[in-house]
């Protein structure tokens, strides 16, 4: 598939490393798996579907579900990978069979957000009835869960997006979709009491990732404008805007070592952002149709993104920084990040 021309030499020319097409309908997300040779993607036409990451190809059959798949994401050990539909329930697949091996229910609306600890024995999930509950992996049951009916979360809007934890656990983050939601909030995980509220003027919090040290928290927001901000997590207060734009900011991710932001955008682009002096790098990166989902391989060489013309595509990561004479930026860092990227549609 060809795509759309743009406004210079740079961006005309750049094309994806690889396409993935063969969903029904639109991309919502994209997880790599450890072997650096496969992703699954989930969509709306209800099927997660395993990709060979060389030559673009499908592995085996569809993986399928019983409605609409909003959100994936994979265990720390890549052995198992958890999806929300539309029919309010969380899925557990086994990667080695293709097979769902659990089914948590409980939430009444769509699931449109899963993160997992670190340790692999919990998964958090957001919801589109205003919820958010903890499982525990082992028994399925729910250990702790903000009703949609919580007063502290009454300002969220109709739907929970993003969810995510702070790399030691401690906090919880979420975010709320709707034009009339514009908060991002911080939850004690233990409690789920309130620590923060944090203001969006645009609108939709879509997309959340935590820095590695915690220090910092990374919203993408908007309905008509999109924007990104940065926040210090001890004040909880602005510390920078890194874009603002005419389009909402639809998914964000943070390389393995922590210096790049891929952002994902709903004007059909995906940017890359230096973190270390928060400018852009290199041209956007075209698309067909709007995005909704971003992510970095392991080794942050390449860029998976999902689109609403119903197909994902890798994008070669280091060749466009190597371009931009950031080579730097390709190297290890003490700082890392655990990020999130909501899956939710408007």
């Amino acid at each position: 598939m060809s795509l759309p021309a743009a406004g210079t030499q740079e961006t005309s020319e750049r094309k994806p490393h690889q396409g993935f097409k063969g969903h029904t309908d639109l991309v919502f997300g994209i997880i790599h798996l450890p072997d650096g040779e496969r992703i699954i993607t989930c969509s709306v036409d209800g099927s997660l579907r395993l990709w060979n990451l060389k030559n673009g190809l499908q592995i085996g059959e569809d993986w399928r579900g019983e409605s609409a798949v909003y959100t994936i994401a994979s265990s720390p050990d890549g052995k198992t990978v958890t999806s929300g539909s539309g029919d309010g329930a969380v899925r557990l697949w086994d990667v080695a069979t293709c097979k769902v091996i659990a089914k948590w229910t409980g939430h009444s609306a769509a699931v449109l957000s899963i993160c997992w600890s670190q340790d692999g024995r919990q998964v958090l999930s957001g919801s589109q009835d205003g919820g958010v509950r903890v499982w525990d992996v082992e028994s399925g049951k729910t250990t702790l869960q903000i009703e949609p009916t919580n007063p502290e979360h009454e300002n969220m809007g109709q739907s929970v997006c993003p969810v995510v934890y702070s790399p030691d656990e401690t906090m919880i983050a979420s975010g709320g979709s709707g034009k009339d939601s514009k908060k991002t909030k911080i939850w004690d995980a233990k409690t789920f009491e309130l620590v923060a509220t944090l203001e969006e003027p645009e609108g939709s919090v879509w997309c959340l990732a935590w820095t590695k040290d915690g220090k910092t928290l990374i919203s993408g927001s908007g309905w008509d404008r999109g924007c990104i901000r940065k926040w210090n997590t001890t004040t909880w207060k602005q510390s920078a805007v890194l874009t603002e734009q005419d389009d909402a900011i639809r998914a964000i991710a943070i390389s393995p070592n922590g210096r790049i932001l891929a952002i994902a955008s709903y004007d059909n682009t995906a940017r890359l952002w230096n973190l270390e002096n928060d400018q852009p790098i290199g041209s956007p990166l075209q698309h067909a149709e709007s995005l909704f989902c971003v992510l970095f391989s392991a080794d942050g060489a390449l860029l998976a993104t999902g689109c609403r013309d119903k197909n994902a595509y890798i994008w070669d990561v280091s060749a466009i920084v190597k371009e931009a004479g950031l080579d730097e930026l390709l190297l290890d860092s003490d700082v890392s990040s655990c990020a999130f990227s909501s899956t939710h549609f408007r």
